[in-house]
């Protein structure tokens, strides 16, 4: 990846995206150095030292330049934010866990009607989502000729840099976990439905139950399942859950159970005492009430 010692992060002056402000964000928290707003020299371009981002007319990668713009207009959307992610080899990732990157790579090539169209929405529901949080950081980002790390909005885009790098990273490696950990049940007599059941192991997560339900959405056997069995993370015993809500669970019916001691009273879940698989798997049988019921 980076094997230059980065002086300073170089990109376009005037309005700025999320596109340019992310991904100045991200080499922020990577390299630590100051941020400059204007357009590079031709010694700056060939300058590995030097990163230049979504300005310069080149994606040449080995020099650390990450414009899109040359790119021919039939291209898949691609953005500044896109290259960075793809250097770091963290795009695969990126795209499979951030649901605003797609967006946000068609926004910045495409523009808001085609975006809009893509999505499926009038074009208005795409500013009715913005807030004073993307416009004050954006509109503090174009003001800026240079930022230096330490002030307060280089701090605020090295947060969003870390945070999103370790959130990208962490869901990666929690991935990973699940697949390696997780176990299939069958319904009994369910014609095939079934329920993702997570043990306890040592040492267990903080949160056992985080991405879950993420794994399950990105497998190929999401379709069929129903609920999800998981340790509890305030106690020995374990939660119980409707998949995608589905309205087959309906865990009031276990709530008078001797080891269930919480059964949400709209049905979605339970939380039980017991940590015994086979008694997991009768509360999960007498909470399911068939596909076709409602």
């Amino acid at each position: 990846m980076w094997v230059v010692h980065v002086r300073y992060i170089l990109t376009h002056p005037g309005s700025a995206h999320k596109d340019d402000f992310l991904a100045c964000s991200i080499l922020a928290d990577i390299h630590q150095v100051p941020i400059v707003r204007r357009e590079p020299v031709a010694e700056e371009l060939d300058d590995p030292s030097v990163c230049v981002v979504d300005t310069g007319g080149e994606h040449a990668p080995e020099r650390n330049n990450f414009d899109h713009h040359q790119l021919p207009a039939e291209s898949v959307p691609t953005c500044a934010l896109t290259l960075i992610l793809q250097h770091i080899g963290i795009y695969e990732d990126a795209r499979r866990y951030c649901e605003w990157l797609e967006p946000a790579e068609w926004f910045d090539t495409r523009g808001p009607i085609e975006t809009a169209q893509w999505l499926g929405i009038e074009r208005e529901v795409l500013h009715q989502l913005n807030s004073p949080i993307d416009i004050t950081l954006l509109r503090r980002f174009a003001m800026a000729e240079q930022l230096l790390p330490g002030e307060p909005l280089w701090q605020i885009m090295q947060y969003i840099g870390e945070d999103t790098l370790g959130y990208i990273r962490k869901l990666h490696d929690r991935m990973r976990f699940l697949s390696n950990h997780i176990e299939i049940w069958e319904i009994p007599g369910s014609g095939g439905e079934i329920v993702v059941y997570l043990p306890r192991t040592e040492p267990m997560p903080r949160d056992p139950s985080v991405g879950l339900s993420r794994f399950v959405d990105q497998s190929d056997f999401a379709s069929n399942v129903r609920a999800l069995v998981y340790p509890d993370r305030r106690g020995q015993g374990y939660g119980l859950s409707r998949f995608n809500d589905h309205p087959a669970m309906e865990f009031t019916l276990i709530e008078q159970e001797e080891d269930v001691h919480f059964a949400h009273a709209r049905g979605f879940m339970a939380k039980t005492s017991t940590s015994d698989p086979e008694r997991l798997r009768a509360l999960v049988s007498l909470a399911f009430r068939g596909k076709n019921k409602t």
